[in-house]
């Protein structure tokens, strides 16, 4: 008796679904190849910087108060730059969150008068505030302190480069990128991208900071941006660099010029980054940053399952089981609320934690729609582990991300599936 069927059925998962969940695991063996190969490149890279770093289990150790001469705080940040291409890191359990990140980078890198130049389109909703597009004026957006915000729109879902050099003026002092799709049912940049972007904006004016927001797509690929000339880039700690170890935290790689005017916006100026005690945390940061790649790789094995999957099921995924990844996130367009509902309340009931619970849209802060969000995770938000969340609002696409392990991931779909079979949405 195959001892895998009995498991499933545990799970309330029909013959048929399994039979649909082997042919798509049959059908993308070269693409998962392809991500154990950048899996291999990544792992080697993060443990090289390991060694280059002389990293010790004194490092582990952590310090409280102010933080002075942290030993294993200092090797961190050094890890984190070296294996990034980066001069210089900032890698810290107290900033609080990807968009933290990128609003410390922002605030110390532009001043009254400069002009932000956005050319991947609208950035992530939860920026919108910092630069101030939305909210209350006075709120201490970019927008109050003098700083002005213009985007060049992607074109075909591509960046337009034509349009980037016309829209680059004397004023223009950051050019910002978000590497991710986010909300947006779109190719997301790859790294070869990037290294246009640094091309044609330097070739117009060298002295111009650019920026990259590299939530989802650290060891997608076996470059970064910070290996392609971008000045900084940030991401969150709770997304692929933590392993799904790190608790918390947030981490800036980017030019020695760069890092330091960041670490006086963290702190202040004349301390920066001298303080900044670590807690303990050490550690966990060290080990979640060398498990990473190998974890990035098993999220990736099951956002093209996924692809697979769903393709066969006749909905729109994107991207598709055999393109090219330069992120995590898997969207899913359903076209109709009840099955983007039914989707995200079945990967609930295929999760560790809160199985049990039945996620509903909500006005969440920093939204312009009501979200749903189903994420039985470890870690509170975190994204490298499996969830999956929508805006309510019409084409109804769900966008997945993370997952620890591959057959957490393909489990939390076919329970998705299963939810969206007993519901009539579809036949199975």
């Amino acid at each position: 008796m195959d001892h895998r069927i009995n498991i499933y059925a545990e799970f309330g998962i029909k013959d048929s679904i399994l039979a649909l969940a082997k042919e798509a695991e049959e059908a993308v063996k070269e693409a998962f190849g392809r991500i154990e190969e950048v899996r291999e490149t990544n792992q080697l890279k993060v443990i090289r910087a390991l060694q280059l770093e002389r990293l010790s289990d004194t490092h582990f150790a952590g310090t409280t108060g102010y933080g002075y001469n942290d030993k294993g705080r200092e090797t961190l940040e050094a890890v984190y730059a070296r294996a990034f291409g980066a001069e210089d890191a900032l890698v810290r359990h107290s900033i609080t969150c990807g968009s933290h990140a990128l609003a410390l980078c922002l605030y110390g890198l532009l001043r009254p008068g400069d002009e932000l130049l956005s050319v991947t389109g609208k950035p992530y909703d939860t920026l919108d505030e910092v630069i101030g597009i939305r909210g209350k004026s006075g709120s201490g957006s970019l927008k109050d302190f003098g700083i002005s915000y213009r985007q060049v729109d992607l074109k075909d879902g591509e960046i337009d480069f034509e349009r980037i050099t016309e829209a680059i003026n004397e004023r223009t002092r950051l050019v910002f990128l978000q590497r991710s799709r986010g909300y947006a049912f779109r190719p997301p940049v790859t790294i070869e991208q990037i290294a246009k972007v640094v091309e044609t904006v330097k070739a117009v004016r060298k002295d111009i900071l650019i920026m990259v927001d590299n939530c989802y797509g650290e060891f997608v690929e076996p470059l970064e941006p910070t290996d392609v000339g971008v000045d900084v880039m940030a991401g969150s700690l709770i997304k692929n660099p933590g392993g799904g170890l790190v608790p918390s935290g947030g981490y800036i790689v980017g030019t020695h010029e760069a890092v330091e005017k960041i670490s006086y916006r963290m702190t202040l100026p004349g301390i920066g980054r001298e303080v900044g005690a670590t807690l303990g945390q050490n550690r966990l940061m060290f080990q979640g940053f060398f498990m990473a790649p190998h974890i990035v790789a098993e999220s990736l094995k099951g956002a093209v399952f996924t692809a697979e999957i769903m393709r066969r099921l006749g909905f729109e995924t994107w991207p598709g089981p055999f393109d090219q990844r330069c992120d995590l996130i898997q969207a899913i367009r359903f076209n109709r609320e009840d099955a983007v509902i039914a989707f995200c309340q079945g990967i609930q009931k295929g999760s560790p934690v809160d199985a049990f619970v039945t996620p509903e849209p909500w006005d969440m802060p920093g939204y312009d729609a009501p979200v749903i969000m189903a994420a039985g995770a470890f870690i509170q938000g975190s994204s490298i582990e499996l969830s999956a969340d929508a805006p309510i609002k019409p084409p109804y696409t769900a966008y997945m991300q993370g997952g620890l392990v591959y057959e957490h991931v393909k489990l939390g779909v076919m329970s998705a599936i299963q939810e969206l079979s007993s519901r009539g949405i579809i036949s199975l």
